[in-house]
């Protein structure tokens, strides 16, 4: 009965905040045998992933999907090229930035930034307009350990800290006019803000969103990965510890004010980061049926963004 009722409320609580909602029939399926797909990103007409249970960088072209890259202990949670056309990918078992050269060939790593600050579980990349990039470090295991950061990744390959005390620091995106860049924090539940200088440093932080308070303390919503499209809209992915929980396999998308405008609902119950196809009438969702052990199978899903 509990299940029943949390599942109407879920429902109930989509169409009154979540505006219109994919339908199944706007769901494909990419590859139906990934292990923890994560940390998307669409380059030269292909999809590239991670797959964190497999220690790889994956790539679909469209037609087919191949093993890209593979180091064992990388534990990688997302992949991104540079402006000087290598990829970088964040070894989250391992704790280095690891470099991909443009045909696949292992690079040494970055391991510490210019002042010997380790990494502590490398998690997702940012791009800004400067040919720079953030990433976040998550900490210590999830839990009340407040230790995660924020780096910063110049053009010149410079890496600094730029932000600390955050709490899981997991996705990260810059805003499209590059002056604030937003990072979610997963074990309080929300997003938070910072303004970006000149230089790239990171200052005023503040709170954007509180995912529990956007869907009404339904129950505790683990944020993921987060992109934004050219209109400025965040979608938001999330990673459930319960693959019953209401409001499990939805994608929220906000506007810059935070507030709910839609949802995408996928059939797995993970649905940690995405990314957009060119003309973004498309989201390449990375799904998990499988929560809480390896080989943490899921999907890589094509859904319809309407």
């Amino acid at each position: 009965m509990r299940n029943h009722l949390a599942l109407a409320l879920a429902l109930a609580l989509l169409s009154v905040c979540g505006a219109p909602r994919a339908h199944a029939a706007d769901v494909t399926v990419v590859n139906d045998d990934v292990h923890f797909p994560e940390g998307p990103i669409w380059y030269r007409g292909k999809l590239y992933y991670v797959e964190y249970d497999r220690n790889s960088v994956t790539v679909w072209d469209g037609r087919r999907n191949h093993i890209f890259w593979s180091k064992p202990g990388c534990g990688p949670s997302a992949v991104i090229p540079t402006a000087s056309g290598e990829f970088l990918t964040t070894c989250y078992d391992n704790g280095t930035i690891g470099r991909i050269a443009a045909d696949g060939r292992d690079l040494p790593p970055y391991s510490h930034d210019k002042d010997g600050h380790p990494f502590v579980g490398p998690n997702d990349f940012a791009p800004d307009r400067r040919g720079g990039i953030y990433f976040t470090c998550s900490g210590t295991a999830p839990g009340p350990v407040i230790d995660g950061k924020i780096f910063y990744l110049a053009a010149d390959g410079t890496i600094t800290q730029e932000a600390t005390e955050v709490h899981s620091a997991n996705g990260i995106v810059v805003s499209n006019d590059g002056r604030t860049l937003y990072a979610i924090e997963t074990e309080d539940h929300r997003l938070i803000q910072f303004t970006i200088g000149a230089d790239g440093s990171l200052s005023g932080r503040r709170v954007f969103l509180d995912l529990d308070e956007l869907t009404h303390h339904l129950t505790h919503i683990y944020p993921d990965g987060v992109k934004m499209d050219s209109r400025g809209l965040l979608y938001i992915g999330q990673n459930p510890r319960d693959p019953g929980a209401p409001l499990a396999g939805v994608i929220f998308v906000v506007d810059a004010a935070g507030r709910q405008l839609r949802t995408l609902k996928l059939p797995s119950p993970g649905v940690p980061n995405l990314a957009f196809s060119p003309d973004e009438k498309t989201v390449y969702v990375m799904a998990l049926d499988q929560l809480d052990k390896s080989p943490y199978e899921g999907k890589v899903y094509a859904i319809a963004n309407r």
